[in-house]
């Protein structure tokens, strides 16, 4: 049985990881870790959820979207299930040019460079996400143009990566508060290229997401030492 369907056996709620960071304008913002690359931001009453896949959580049981962020269309990224769960006819997705067309609902389909304003208050801004190792760039071809993306709550910018490594575009970005790296293999990044691209961006924060679930392990402990005095690493369940 597994932990989610023992809680539900239990009549009781599945309780998720949760941290708190307080805002550039003095506000707080909650962010809820669900597993590999799906988690939830709650700003100002608001819930914007990143790659809902119904395996990683009980979407039923949670406050229902006003932003719903897509990544890519893998199926570890995108599931319309997961999505109709957690949507109204006022919730607002916005998501890659390719997961667009999973969606019969308007969508802000973005590519590398597009800038949108889903909701009032939120600016998100789609960054490209690809892989750049050779014997690795069929995972996510620049070509394809998969989206991370960075999202303006409270003056407080959030780097969601998306599957990538560490990339020009990338290590170009200024004034990231808080980021999300991926970091597995062989399908993103390696601890040394997560800790090269933290070098480059120099967040407030950072949050190690997107690992386990795969074969090779991805050595956390190394990371956060890697990482000593140059940012703050947490470290959350999300295998």
């Amino acid at each position: 049985m597994s932990f989610l369907a023992s809680l539900f056996g239990c009549g009781k709620q599945p309780q998720y990881p949760t941290d708190t960071i307080t805002t550039r304008d003095g506000n707080t913002l909650t962010f809820h870790f669900y597993a590999h690359a799906s988690l939830a931001i709650e700003y100002g009453g608001r819930w914007i959820y990143v790659d809902p896949v119904k395996e990683h959580a009980d979407y039923a049981s949670l406050p229902k979207a006003d932003v719903v962020l897509v990544t890519h269309h893998h199926y570890d990224h995108l599931d319309s299930a997961a999505v109709d769960e957690i949507t109204t006819r006022s919730s607002e997705i916005v998501c890659d040019r390719t997961s667009a067309e999973a969606f019969e609902m308007n969508c802000h389909a973005m590519r590398p460079g597009s800038v949108a304003y889903p909701i009032e208050g939120l600016k998100v801004e789609a960054v490209a996400a690809y892989n750049t190792s050779e014997g690795h760039t069929q995972f996510h071809p620049k070509e394809r143009e998969d989206c991370g993306y960075i999202l303006t709550l409270g003056g407080t910018r959030i780097y969601i990566a998306g599957d990538t490594e560490p990339t020009p575009e990338m290590k170009a970005l200024k004034e990231i508060d808080v980021a999300f790296l991926p970091v597995n293999q062989p399908y993103t990044m390696t601890v040394d290229q997560a800790a090269e691209a933290i070098e480059a961006i120099r967040p407030s924060i950072f949050y190690p997401y997107h690992y386990g679930q795969v074969e090779e392990k991805t050595d956390l402990d190394a990371l956060k030492a890697k990482l000593e005095g140059m940012t703050e690493v947490r470290i959350f369940p999300m295998e």
